[in-house]
């Protein structure tokens, strides 16, 4: 397993979808904090309140820009097969997959420090920072990223067409980050807003973002992670059937 983790990574890394997500990543969150119009120079404020909401959107396009490949591919070209012949289950496979995905991710994730130690040097007094916010809102992006994860090898899972599995990554990411806030919003469903806004990414990933480290919140993510890796599992096992 960790072997096919470590070719992963290496094959994310080396070719020129990894390498553009991470470029991405960091040219669009760089230049909306420090940029574009009403960016953190013009305000006065040392806040990273706007990484925190372009990151997801960003997250959104990208992640499944990485995960569409995971087995797609292995369909399209047909080593599929012998990917399941080799000494490992299927969720091994799986999880494989997914944490060479997640590795990618934090590779993006990581540089996004330097704009923390920028604005603890640029405020005033020095280090006047919500410490506790930034470290709940770096919690919850890197799970929110997680989960995109996990929908993603799900969507390249179930076609041998990266362009198709990409598309339904988006819709599903963007369905559960944003859908369920905007049903919530009909007057119909009444004292239903708050629980349907709670099967949401949103609701959740806001909620840590506060710098309150709330088990649920916790494990809302880590429970959709698990379902949607199962998912694939099942994915994978329906080729024997």
């Amino acid at each position: 397993m960790r072997v096919l983790i470590l070719k992963e990574v290496r094959g994310f890394l080396g070719s020129l979808i990894g390498q553009v997500v991470v470029v991405v990543f960091l040219l669009l969150t760089g230049l909306f904090l420090w940029v574009f119009p009403n960016n953190i120079l013009d305000t006065g404020y040392a806040d990273l309140a706007p990484l925190f909401f372009i990151a997801p959107w960003v997250f959104l396009f990208l992640v499944p820009a990485v995960t569409m490949r995971s087995f797609s591919e292995e369909r399209r070209t047909g080593t599929i097969e012998l990917l399941l012949t080799k000494p490992l289950t299927e969720i091994q496979l799986v999880l494989a997959k997914y944490i060479a995905a997640v590795i990618l991710i934090l590779f993006a994730l990581l540089p996004t420090l330097v704009y923390w130690y920028s604005l603890h040097e640029l405020a005033m007094p020095r280090g006047n920072l919500d410490t506790g916010g930034i470290i709940g809102s770096y919690i919850g992006l890197l799970l929110l990223a997680c989960c995109f994860g996990a929908i993603g090898v799900f969507a390249s899972s179930i076609t041998d067409n990266q362009v198709v599995a990409f598309m339904i990554a988006v819709f599903l990411c963007f369905f559960l980050y944003l859908g369920f806030d905007l049903i919530a919003s009909f007057d119909a469903f009444g004292v239903l807003e708050g629980p349907i806004k709670r099967i949401g990414i949103q609701e959740h990933y806001a909620s840590l973002s506060r710098g309150v480290i709330d088990l649920r919140d916790v494990l809302y993510f880590l429970g959709t992670i698990t379902v949607f890796l199962l998912f694939t599992r099942t994915a994978l096992q329906s080729r024997k059937w």
